[in-house]
Order: structure tokens, then C-alpha cells, then sequence
């Protein structure tokens, strides 16, 4: 491997690997009380760098998140199982279904509508700590 695509020691000083299986993973609080979260142990390994874990619905959604957005640099989600539809500031509305992928950037206003009853995703955000600030919803959407 060339040096350049090494990653330099000084960013990665105290990093070190996590594997988790579906047993060793650690369910941990969330933002929606309808979802179950498992810790990959990705925020301990990346000492905060990144985080990752498995969101499962216990249900499906029975209304909107209401109108939100991240704090936090970058968030990236691919669908397992099921499907959750997500409008955004923009006025697009995405479904995003088992085996597909969406990029959100921090700071992006969005809405969680509705999701599947089999609902499950690989939710990753940098850094690991990502805050949820509600807001008003965009010109032309509704609360």
C-alpha cells in the first residue's frame, strides 16, 4: 500500500478496530422512542470519530417526526429492511428501501413521514455525536 494511502498517526492515535456481532451489540437510548437502537462499538473505537448502529422500528411510524435537521457533519443510512420515507427542505420526498443508500449532510432540514412496520437501518454519522435540532418546517410544507 503506498504511504500516501495511509492514514496519518497522529488523526488515528488511539483508534482501534471494533467488531461487534448481533449479540455483542449494546442497545443504547435513541432519539425516537418507536425505534430500538444497537451500538456497533464504533463511537469507543473512533474515540468519537464516527458512530455507527442498527436502528429497528418496533412499529411503523403512526405520524411525522416533525421538521428537523443534524448537528454533525455527515450522515449516511442504508436501508436492511423495510423502507422509511424522508421530504426534505428542497421539496423531495425520497423513499429509501431495503438495499439503497441516502447521504445527508449536517444542517440539512428534513422530515421522517412514515416507515415500514419491518423497518431497519445501518445509520452512520461523523463525528459520533449528532445532535437533532426541530425547526419550522420549509415555505410550502405543512407542520
Amino acid at each position: 500500500m503506498p504511504d500516501t494511502a495511509m492514514a496519518p498517526k497522529a488523526k488515528t492515535k488511539g483508534r482501534k478496530k471494533a467488531h461487534t456481532t448481533p449479540e455483542s451489540a449494546k442497545m443504547v437510548p435513541g432519539r425516537r422512542d418507536f425505534f430500538t437502537y444497537a451500538d456497533l462499538g464504533v463511537t469507543d473505537a473512533s474515540k468519537g470519530h464516527m458512530r455507527a448502529q442498527v436502528t429497528t422500528a418496533k412499529r411503523g411510524m403512526t405520524q411525522p417526526t416533525g421538521w428537523h435537521y443534524h448537528v454533525c457533519e455527515s450522515q449516511f443510512v442504508y436501508a436492511l429492511r423495510g423502507w422509511v420515507d424522508l421530504a426534505f427542505e428542497d421539496g423531495s420526498t425520497v423513499r429509501v428501501k431495503a438495499g439503497e443508500s441516502i447521504y445527508i449532510p449536517g444542517g440539512l432540514k428534513h422530515n421522517e413521514i412514515a416507515t415500514s412496520d419491518d423497518f431497519q437501518i445501518l445509520e452512520v454519522s461523523v463525528p459520533a455525536e449528532m445532535g437533532t435540532e426541530t425547526c419550522e418546517p420549509p415555505a410550502g410544507f405543512k407542520k
